[in-house]
């Protein structure tokens, strides 16, 4: 909800700039200054305001997986998102940050990372749970 605010108030202050200088017959100053406005904005969210939206406001931010890839896992770290995806092809994790504007992403690999073998091991354990418990 705060990102459409946001917006809406980028979008707002363009309008009355284009509007309240056109009034006056300055329309490429109008046009120049709404421009300028709304870059500005687009910069400003894009670079700094995106990620703190979603975390501290509840804001709106959209992550895809890649192709062939299975999600894991997903945390904060500060300001910046860390998302952990499985490939089977290549038995890798991969956890990759989404920094403010993707200027510094992080990227860590794991290889023979094999998350999977984590609920084989489980089944395993299960059955000498059951029998301590029978006794």
């Amino acid at each position: 909800m705060i990102t459409y605010l946001y917006w809406a108030a980028v979008i707002a202050i363009a309008m009355a700039l284009l509007i309240g200088l056109g009034k006056y017959n300055y329309w490429k100053a109008a046009l120049i200054s709404s421009v300028v406005v709304f870059l500005v904005g687009w910069g400003a969210y894009y670079f700094h305001f995106e990620q703190v939206f979603v975390k501290k406001y509840g804001g709106v931010m959209s992550v895809s997986v890649p192709d062939g890839q299975q999600h894991i896992a997903a945390t904060w770290k500060d300001e910046n998102l860390w998302i952990e995806n499985y490939d089977p092809k290549t038995n890798t994790c991969h956890f990759n940050e989404y920094s403010k504007g993707n200027v510094l992403q992080g990227k860590v690999s794991i290889k023979n990372c094999n998350p999977i073998r984590g609920n084989d091991a489980t089944r395993a354990i299960a059955p000498v749970a059951q029998r301590q418990g029978s006794d």
